[in-house]
C-alpha cells in the first residue's frame, strides 16, 4: 500500500516497534532481577539450633538473623523459640527470616520475702517476678492462707537469693480448722494457664495437667483449652489443698457446649 512507502509512516512504524521490544525487553529483565510469580516457601526452623538454621535457611535460598532472645524453661536451650515470617510463607529469594532464640542462661531474679503475706499477694509477688505459683501446702496454723515458708525444691529460699527465671515457688500456707473449707471452681473452656491461677485462687493445687493427642507442641499446650476436670466443679465444701486435675485439648468439638 502507498502508505507505507510514504517515508514519515516508515519511521513512525519503526520507532514504535523499538518502542515495544524496549518495553518487553525491560519486562523481561525485571522478571528476572526480581523473581516475578517466584515464591519460596519459609521453612519451618522451629527448636533448630543457629547453626540449622542458617543452614537449612540458606538451602532454601534464604537468610536469617537473631534480633531476640528470651528464656522458656520448658524449652530446648539455644534453639529457635519464634522465627518471622512464620514457616509456611511465601516470601522472595533472599528474605531474611528472624529468630528469637530460647537463651543458653536463665535470667537470675532475686526471691522475694513472702512470709507473712497472703496467698493472693504472695501469687501477685511471684508472678511479677517472673517466678511460677508451685504446690500450695497446708500446716495447722491460726491464720487460714498465710504465707508461713518459701520453698524451691523442697529447700527454703531467703528473701534476696538469686533464683532463675520461671522457677517453681512452692509455698507453705496456714490452715486454721475453721477455716478450712473452699470449694471446685469450673474451669472447663479456660485456657490451661487461667484454669491453674483459677485453681489456686480457691486455694486448691493442680494435680496433674493431662493433654489429649491433638497437643503436641509446647505452643499447642499453651493454646490448649481445658475440656473436663477431675473432680468436676462443685459448691459443696471441700478442704483447702485438695487436688484438681484437669484435661485438655486444641480440638474444639471437644469443649462442653457453653464453655
Amino acid at each position: 500500500m502507498s502508505i507505507f512507502k510514504n517515508w514519515i509512516v516508515k519511521n513512525l512504524l519503526i520507532a514504535l516497534a523499538v518502542v515495544v521490544v524496549l518495553c518487553l525487553s525491560a519486562m523481561i529483565l525485571l522478571n528476572v532481577f526480581t523473581k516475578h510469580n517466584h515464591e519460596l516457601t519459609v521453612p519451618d526452623l522451629n527448636n533448630m539450633t543457629v547453626e540449622q538454621a542458617v543452614a537449612i535457611a540458606s538451602e532454601a535460598g534464604m537468610r536469617v538473623e537473631v534480633t531476640d532472645s528470651i528464656f522458656a524453661r520448658r524449652r530446648r536451650k539455644g534453639t529457635v523459640y519464634r522465627q518471622v515470617p512464620s514457616a509456611g510463607s511465601k516470601v522472595k529469594q533472599g528474605r531474611r527470616i528472624m529468630l528469637t532464640i530460647n537463651a543458653v542462661n536463665a535470667k537470675k531474679v532475686t526471691m522475694p520475702n513472702l512470709v507473712g503475706y497472703s496467698l493472693r499477694q504472695a501469687k501477685a509477688e511471684i508472678l511479677s517476678r517472673g517466678l511460677v505459683v508451685g504446690r500450695l501446702i497446708y500446716v495447722n496454723d491460726i491464720a487460714t492462707n498465710n504465707v508461713l515458708r518459701q520453698l524451691i525444691g523442697n529447700m527454703e529460699v531467703q528473701p534476696g537469693t538469686y533464683v532463675e527465671s520461671e522457677s517453681v515457688v512452692d509455698l507453705v500456707l496456714g490452715l486454721n480448722p475453721d477455716d478450712n473449707q473452699t470449694c471446685i471452681p469450673d474451669v472447663r473452656g479456660l485456657k490451661m494457664s487461667t484454669a491453674v491461677d483459677a485453681i489456686h485462687d480457691m486455694s486448691l493445687n493442680v494435680g496433674r495437667l493431662r493433654f489429649d493427642s491433638t497437643v503436641k507442641t509446647f505452643d499447642d499446650s499453651l493454646d490448649a483449652v481445658v475440656y473436663t476436670q477431675r473432680p468436676e466443679p462443685s459448691s459443696l465444701p471441700t478442704l483447702m489443698g485438695g487436688d484438681v486435675t484437669i484435661y485438655l485439648t486444641i480440638d474444639k468439638n471437644k469443649i462442653p457446649a457453653g464453655q
